[in-house]
Order: C-alpha cells, then sequence, then structure tokens
C-alpha cells in the first residue's frame, strides 16, 4: 500500500483517499448492519442473540458481521464455542448517532416513521441532559433503563436503575406513584421504553419517555456508569 501511494500522482491519491472513507459508507449501507451498530452500541453481543434481534438466519447474520469487521467497525472474540462482537471503539457508536441524527433532519419519511413508532407520546418536557442529571441526583423523578439487563450492567445514565420490560409489571411497587418516572431503553428507535410508558399509565404511574439512549449520551460527551467486573 505504501509503495502505491509512492507511486502515485495527486488525483489518483486524492481517488484513493475518497475510495477509503467510501469502505465506511458502504459498510453501513444496509438496514440491518446499521441495526448491527446499535445493538452493539448496547454492549458485546454473540452471533445468535444478534441474529435473533433482528430476525434474521446466522449465517446472514455472520455475512454482515463480516463486512462490518472488513470495515474496522467491529471486532470479535472467540469465548468457548461462541463469537462475541463487540464495536471496535466509542467512534462508531458516534457514527450511528451522526447518521441516524442527520437522517432524521432531512428525510420527512424517517420522522413520520418515528412518530408511528409512539402511541402515548410522553416525551420528557424540554429540559437538559444535565438537568435531567441533576433531578435523577436529588431523587425527584425515577430514572429506570428498561433494557435488557446485560446491557444497562455494559453501561448505563448514571442514576438509573435497572428495571427490564418484562420485570415492571411484578416489580411495580418499586416505583412510588408519587414521582415522575422516566423510562430510556436503546434509543429513538427502541419500543421498549413506548411499551413501558403504556404499562406505567395503565397502572396510573405518571411516565416520560427520554429518547435518548447510552450511544446519544456518549455522542454528546456525558457521564455512563458500567456495572461489569473489569
Amino acid at each position: 500500500m505504501v509503495v502505491r501511494m509512492l507511486a502515485m500522482n495527486n488525483r489518483a491519491l486524492k481517488d484513493l483517499l475518497y475510495e477509503q472513507v467510501a469502505r465506511i459508507g458502504k459498510a453501513v449501507s444496509s438496514p440491518k448492519r446499521l441495526e448491527l451498530l446499535e445493538l452493539l452500541a448496547q454492549g458485546e453481543k454473540s452471533v445468535e442473540a444478534l441474529a435473533a434481534e433482528l430476525s434474521i438466519d446466522i449465517k446472514l447474520a455472520s455475512a454482515h458481521l463480516k463486512v462490518l469487521r472488513e470495515a474496522y467497525l467491529v471486532a470479535a472474540r472467540k469465548d468457548g464455542k461462541f463469537v462475541l462482537y463487540r464495536l471496535a471503539s466509542a467512534d462508531v457508536a458516534s457514527l450511528w448517532v451522526a447518521l441516524r441524527e442527520t437522517a432524521q433532519e432531512h428525510l420527512v419519511e424517517l420522522s413520520m416513521a418515528v412518530n408511528a413508532l409512539t402511541v402515548t407520546h410522553d416525551k420528557l418536557a424540554s429540559i437538559s441532559r444535565e438537568q435531567l442529571l441533576e433531578r435523577a441526583r436529588r431523587g425527584t423523578i425515577i430514572l429506570i433503563d428498561v433494557r435488557p439487563r446485560a446491557e444497562f450492567e455494559h453501561s448505563h445514565l448514571p442514576y438509573a436503575r435497572s428495571m427490564p420490560l418484562d420485570e415492571i409489571e411484578r416489580r411495580m411497587k418499586e416505583l412510588p406513584k408519587s414521582k415522575e418516572i422516566v423510562a430510556y431503553c436503546r434509543g429513538p428507535f427502541c419500543v421498549f421504553s413506548e411499551e413501558a410508558a403504556q404499562l406505567l399509565r395503565m397502572n396510573h404511574r405518571k411516565v416520560s419517555k427520554l429518547s435518548d439512549g447510552v450511544a446519544e449520551w456518549r455522542a454528546a460527551g456525558l457521564p455512563l456508569e458500567s456495572e461489569e467486573v473489569q
């Protein structure tokens, strides 16, 4: 590669530069591969778990992951019989967030689709992320993470408590009616917080949804916490 670059004229070198950047564009040009990035922003996952989340077979999931790995966007390791994947670095999660935000800004169809995901429209009032953190720290709101527990343990918002969607009903007594509850999941495309909000409203809780997930929080340069043993 170095020898090839030295032998190039300026035009050919510029073409090579853009060609290399285009490798990233090609890698993220599939809807399924974008969803894989969003899922891996939540933490390390096996091929089997990723395939189940995407409702595709393991062979196809592996093919998509190979494309992402060849673009150095994900990395993998063996754990016994399983292959576990993770994002190559935190900036890959920020890339996903930037792509999604740009698409939402420019594509009316996407904004309409995101709105169609929600029924309750219990969005959090316009307060800053820092104000949200302060309210959670003081205990004036209860911040719940409704993702699977393993994702919470990998990383979560400060002062959040883990309450996976399938545990909310039996743990309802932990959520007093006198407090505002703020639920979040994987980001704006995640339906867990919507389902949680509906369930909480049915049980007479005051609830709002935070559209941010950990990827958005990290992209904004804000702190996250982890329960994983280092």
